[in-house]
């Protein structure tokens, strides 16, 4: 059982950045590849970004590439979703996810395929 809390979304203004913080709990948190995903009011939730379980391979949307980055630190279970260069589309709910991974170098790209969700944290990006 992993249980996720994110934390880190407010209100910035186009341009800005951000630092969203996903904290695990449990004890196999690093046999989870972790995930971030968005979504927006009146959309389907969106894959934005991956990380597999020793963090040697990512993987993000297009949307994001160059701007965002995901980290994680396996000893403080957290992952953790560097944003620069935000876009009033940027503007979403945001979740983190986990999902018990088959090969260290995986990585899950569907909200489907995600095993725990967190409860979202609310990102505003202001034009």
């Amino acid at each position: 059982q992993v249980q996720l809390v994110e934390s880190g979304g407010e209100l910035v203004q186009a341009g800005g950045s951000l630092r969203l913080s996903c904290a695990a709990s449990g004890r196999t948190f690093s046999a989870y590849a972790m995930g971030w995903f968005r979504q927006a009011p009146g959309s389907e939730r969106e894959f934005v970004a991956a990380m597999s379980t020793s963090g040697t391979t990512t993987y993000y949307a297009d949307s994001v590439k160059g701007r965002f980055t995901i980290s994680r630190d396996n000893a403080k279970k957290t992952v953790n979703l560097q944003m620069n260069s935000l876009k009033s589309e940027d503007t979403a709910v945001y979740y983190c996810a986990a999902k018990f991974a088959t090969c260290t170098g995986c990585t899950y790209r569907t909200a489907a395929s995600q095993d725990y969700w967190g409860q979202g944290t609310q990102v505003t990006v202001s034009s």
